[in-house]
């Protein structure tokens, strides 16, 4: 049988909560299959664990990290206390670079169940591949003078490696998929990076003919989303519009607190990372309350990458089931609680 060793980091607010209700699904659909089974080991790190001492992880975390096959995580964040750009920075971004995490991966998909905003959704599945090592969110720049004179340089680095690897990983997925390919640029307006972004998508997409393919700016990919989004398979994009358009597409399913997320080390290296879009939520943490689909979804992402694909439709289907019954937590217009949901999802499977 085979066994996946997991770093399991709750982290902060409602992610302690709903990570303890995914591992119970993951470890059900693990037993019904009889094939293979997962090793959790849990760390408790996160804003908690800075305010008693002084650092979100310890200094030997990443190393401690590297003898695991996956990290699961469930939510970073305590602002009233702990300030977004030390938690951020010194847990979910340090693993993400330390670990070579360069992709992230994040769909959008109407599910069977959940009313989305749009007039007329059409069933849209889009999967959106983000470069999530360099880009709009490289740590390059700085802040000279002071008063009206200040000045403020954000540089955007883009390396041929790295937009290659992204657009490579995109036009595989679409081999599985409906055989699309949408770039997102905006060439019109960032005279260096963007060019530089449009030639080798030019380039890359000659190796796969068999794939359809489209270039869209980045300003009018975004009203596509919301005026059709079923025309749209996978879609490659940089860090900062990757970021953008899976808000938005989490916001056309209905909410973001159901979107999943996986920061992929595709080349083995490194142990990958699951972790569901929505944040710490410190507001409805402890009440029993917090939908727990973001985060059994982002499972159902973690078994699909480690080859156990069957598994991971199972999940998705009882996820669906659930909320086609009506079973839904009060963000998505239920009054059902995290326990109903997750035991619905356990009964399905």
């Amino acid at each position: 049988m085979k066994v996946y060793k997991i770093a399991v980091i709750p982290g902060d607010g409602i992610g302690k909560e709903v990570v303890p209700a995914a591992i119970e699904v993951l470890d059900r659909v693990a037993e019904l299959d009889g094939n293979f089974q997962f090793e959790w080991t849990y760390f408790p790190w996160g804003c908690d664990y800075y305010l008693e001492h002084g650092e979100m992880m310890p200094i030997d975390g990443i190393e401690t990290l590297k003898q695991y096959d996956q990290i699961f995580l469930g939510a970073v964040g305590m602002p009233e206390l702990v300030p977004d750009h030390i938690s951020l920075w010194g847990l979910l971004i340090k693993i993400r670079r330390e670990m070579k995490q360069s992709i992230n991966v994040r769909p959008a998909k109407l599910l069977a169940g959940l009313e989305s905003p749009l007039k007329n959704p059409r069933n849209f599945d889009i999967t959106v591949v983000r470069e999530n090592s360099e880009g709009e969110y490289s740590d390059s720049g700085g802040r000279i003078h002071q008063g009206a004179d200040e000045i403020a340089i954000q540089n955007a680095i883009f390396t041929r490696k790295g937009t290659e690897r992204a657009m490579r990983y995109a036009f595989e997925l679409a081999k599985n998929s409906r055989g699309s390919v949408t770039s997102a640029t905006k060439s019109n307006g960032l005279t260096y990076s963007m060019p530089f972004w449009d030639e080798i998508f030019e380039e890359v997409r000659k190796d796969y003919p068999e794939i359809t393919t489209s270039v869209n700016h980045i300003d009018a990919l975004a009203a596509f989303f919301v005026m059709k989004p079923h025309e749209f398979d996978v879609i490659v994009a940089s860090n900062l519009f990757g970021d953008i358009l899976t808000d938005l597409g989490g916001a056309i399913m209905g909410s973001i607190g159901i979107a999943p997320a996986a920061n992929l080390n595709i080349e083995g290296e490194y142990p990958s990372m699951f972790e569901p879009v929505h944040g710490s939520a410190p507001d409805i943490a402890g009440k029993g309350i917090a939908n727990p689909i973001g985060q059994i979804w982002t499972g159902k992402m973690m078994l699909d990458f480690i080859g156990q694909q069957k598994a991971g439709t199972q999940v998705l289907t009882a996820i669906e089931k659930t909320l086609a019954s009506g079973i839904k937590t009060g963000d998505i217009g239920g009054t059902s609680t995290l326990g109903e949901v997750k035991e619905s999802i356990l009964s399905y499977l």
